[in-house]
């Protein structure tokens, strides 16, 4: 399948399902507005709220009965500004992760956002590593920075610590300053370790709760849906200690259960956020983050890439490869 000057290859959806619903077809490339750019997408990454929208949850709510687009992790090359746009100009290679949690697009060979969703790619890798980082670096900065205020010297507790979000919330939590605990599968503790993980714990043989304490913050990329693991990590928190809750969310019994052990629970969703983006990128070309990516699949295999993500297994992202 190949496109002209005004179409484009995309993997689309027409129902939710299974990951037998993405199939590959040709749309019609979108055009800039003003104070937009068009991107050309090199690299697109796969996270887990593209599968559980694919398969009706997740941002469905938002984007509303297919067909659609998924993805959101793009990193790419300006091939077109709209009017007003200063900050970029055609040819600058970029990564972002536009329009969360409307519908981007990012499974596709072009999108079109605000040039402020946007910043320069890390320089010091290409594009399917830097399509890696957007929404996963977002959501673990945003969560330390913006929703725990996290400060040098406080104890960090953070699930999920392998993967892609976790995997760069053990960094920046270290780069803080903090003292970082991660679960994780003991496979994963030497190459956490040599991210700046400081304690971690194999949630295959203990229970967390029973390993830890005194926590400052913990940050919960699991959620209560699974082993209620939001819930059981309010045990883990000293007084005044803030739960982040960031796949399912405050539900009334986790916000009741934090008031009686008199610690905060805080829902949290990333957006986008093209400035923090740049300061990431930054902390990427001076080696103090690295980028974790399991693997590379061509865009076609994008049913492939959701049915491996749903595993829960992946060390760090998965990541589709759209142009080269």
């Amino acid at each position: 399948m190949s496109s002209d000057a005004k179409t484009m290859r995309a993997i689309a959806q027409d129902t939710f399902g299974g990951p037998e619903v993405l199939r590959l077809t040709e749309l019609t490339r979108p055009e800039p507005l003003p104070t937009e750019v068009q991107v050309r997408v090199h690299a697109a990454g796969v996270n887990p709220v593209d599968w559980k929208t694919r398969a009706g949850g997740g941002m469905s709510g938002v984007l509303g009965e297919p067909p659609f687009v998924l993805g959101w992790d793009v990193s790419g090359e300006v091939t077109e500004v709209g009017f007003g746009v200063h900050t970029l100009q055609v040819g600058d290679e970029v990564y972002g992760m536009p329009w969360f949690p409307r519908q981007a697009g990012a499974y596709a060979e072009y999108v079109t956002a605000p040039a402020r969703q946007f910043a320069r790619k890390p320089v010091s890798v290409g594009h399917d590593l830097a399509a890696a980082v957007p929404l996963a670096a977002l959501t673990a900065w945003q969560s330390l920075v913006d929703a725990a205020r996290v400060e040098a010297g406080q104890r960090v507790l953070i699930h999920a610590a392998a993967g892609g979000v976790g995997h760069f919330a053990v960094q920046f939590a270290k780069h803080l300053g903090a003292h970082v605990i991660g679960t994780a599968s003991a496979a994963k503790h030497d190459w956490l370790s040599s991210l700046g993980a400081d304690e971690l714990i194999d949630y295959t043989a203990v229970r967390f709760e029973d390993a830890v304490r005194d926590i400052d913050v913990v940050i919960d990329l699991i959620g209560d849906e699974h082993d209620a693991t939001s819930t059981r990590s309010l045990k883990t928190l000293r007084p005044g200690g803030l739960l982040v809750a960031v796949p399912s969310g405050v539900s009334p019994e986790l916000h009741d259960a934090a008031l009686a052990r008199d610690v905060r629970a805080s829902a949290y969703l990333v957006e986008p956020d093209g400035a923090s983006l740049a300061r990431i990128a930054g902390l990427i070309d001076k080696g103090v983050t690295k980028v974790e990516v399991e693997d590379v699949l061509p865009l076609a295999d994008a049913a492939e890439a959701h049915r491996r993500g749903e595993r829960g297994r992946t060390r760090g992202k998965l990541v589709l490869r759209v142009t080269s």
